[in-house]
């Protein structure tokens, strides 16, 4: 999937720091963060929350920023913290980059045809068990995802990184045999025929156990 046109984004430096005072910013609905690299010194910024989410959902991979309106600049996105159960960015990370200067980064990759593939049809359960892979590109040729049909996948098969197809500009990093996806059976629920039997033979065991230590004559009559 090719990646989105350039967004831009409008950043505000801050002064604040710690703990206390990234609460309080956080509370007026703005997100703090750093932009570093290029050479440069990393300057900390701010941006409400609502902007930068919005942004990310609709870029590719690369983001125009300026910082209290100064000159634009290039940047992807680093790192975004999350909080842990409601899922909001808590800390943005902004990296400076050169258009002309490959870079790695990771990329989520977005399986399809998972209803349609025979081994899910079949009852089998599809893992994902890679959802990202680093990837090395130009930025300007850093795809938003990359997808993989896997409408064909049968039980009991794996797919490896080296089964996907990489864009045109794109190398991936990763050892080629690293594992994307499963396809395992179906967990079979024990038949109530069974289990009666089951219990039934473990209870005749425990009876004649019990019958042998309350009868002791018995076996000295032997």
């Amino acid at each position: 999937m090719a990646s989105a046109d350039t967004a831009s984004l409008e950043l505000s430096s801050r002064a604040e720091h710690g703990s206390r005072a990234m609460r309080r910013l956080r509370r007026s609905g703005r997100v703090p963060g750093v932009i570093y690299g290029g050479g440069e010194e990393p300057v900390d910024f701010q941006i409400d929350a609502r902007i930068l989410r919005n942004t990310l959902a609709h870029s590719g991979a690369v983001l125009e920023v300026t910082i209290d309106g100064s000159g634009t600049q290039p940047v992807v996105v680093k790192d975004l913290q999350r909080h842990p159960v409601r899922g909001e960015i808590m800390h943005a990370d902004l990296l400076r980059i050169d258009m002309k200067v490959a870079i790695q980064t990771s990329v989520t990759v977005e399986l399809v045809g998972i209803e349609e593939s025979p081994g899910v049809d079949e009852g089998g359960v599809l893992s994902q068990e890679g959802r990202e892979i680093t990837v090395e590109a130009l930025p300007g040729d850093i795809p938003d995802m990359i997808q993989h049909d896997v409408s064909g996948m049968h039980i009991n098969e794996t797919l490896l990184l080296e089964s996907l197809a990489a864009p045109a500009g794109v190398t991936f990093v990763d050892d080629p045999h690293t594992v994307i996806a499963t396809i395992t059976p179906p967990t079979l629920e024990p038949v109530e025929d069974e289990i009666e039997t089951e219990t039934a033979v473990v209870g005749e065991g425990e009876d004649g156990a019990e019958g042998e230590s309350a009868d002791p004559d018995a076996r000295d009559s032997e």
